[in-house]
């Protein structure tokens, strides 16, 4: 007699892991261990045991200096919790293995949990990518070029719920509602919330340290652009507090600046 698949003792199926790439700019563990005490703010559930692909494509020089268990067990205690290796030269595959993380050279189907929640952003309905202009037709050699295409912008039109994560890829996001305690944004370019703003946002993922985030009322848990971070354990300064505001990179530091009436020249 035949069984049924559903009375089989185990299933497999295609799927797909979620993990956050961890991008290393160092091999030391206490630079290491210094960026993501700043990172997280001393906040113990930041990262909600999430798994972790650990980048090291920019160190790839320095890769042979790492210590992958003491590496493994630091991204633990910040609850972290490494799967997978990228970029990692062919000399250090078998020590790698032998701590068994796996190699990713991303084909995997392993994504990032900025990826996912793109994907997501996108399949929802209030969602709505603005697409680039079309290129313009070619010209004679001797007229003037170009101007070069507007970059694309996603839209969100509904609030941003503690655990959600938005991310707008290669593009500006904006978001007309509410972003909650607990939510993270993320963009490639800029982010214009006209909205208060609670969570978390992180402008420039990419490295672009051009990009800004703008809120009409700013009290968030978070803000970054390309890569650099500020929290907010004190609150911001009373003269900024519930006003619109920019966020923007000046040298390495994060420089909040009031839009309000009175600062406008």
């Amino acid at each position: 007699m035949s069984k049924s698949p559903t009375s089989l003792p185990i299933e497999i199926k295609i799927s797909t892991v979620v993990a956050i790439s961890t991008i290393l700019h160092s091999a030391d563990p206490l630079a290491i261990d210094a960026a993501l005490k700043q990172m997280t703010g001393g906040v113990s559930d930041f990262f909600e045991d999430e798994f972790a692909v650990i980048d090291v494509g920019g160190i790839a020089e320095e890769a042979g200096q790492i210590d992958w268990e003491a590496l493994v067990k630091l991204l633990k205690r910040y609850r972290l919790n490494a799967v997978a290796v990228r970029g990692a030269p062919a000399s250090l595959h078998e020590i790698i293995r032998a701590h068994d993380l796996f190699l990713d050279d991303g084909s995997s189907g392993a994504r990032t949990s900025a990826d996912a929640a793109r994907d997501n952003a996108a399949a929802a309905p209030v969602a709505v990518p603005v697409p680039a202009p079309p290129a313009p037709a070619a010209v004679p050699a001797s007229a003037a070029p170009a101007a070069p295409p507007a970059a694309p912008a996603m839209i969100i039109d509904t609030p941003v719920r503690a655990g959600q994560r938005i991310y707008a890829r290669g593009a500006d996001l904006i978001i007309t509602a509410v972003v909650n305690n607990g939510a993270e944004i993320i963009a490639d370019g800029s982010i214009h919330v006209y909205a208060p703003l609670y969570g978390r946002a992180l402008a420039g993922a990419s490295g672009n340290a051009g990009a800004r985030i703008f809120a009409l009322q700013l009290e968030p848990e978070l803000v970054s652009i390309a890569g650099v971070y500020r929290t907010f354990d004190e609150g911001l300064p009373a003269d900024m507090s519930r006003q619109p505001v920019q966020i923007r990179l000046v040298g390495d530091r994060i420089d909040i600046s009031s839009l309000g009436p009175a600062n406008r020249h």
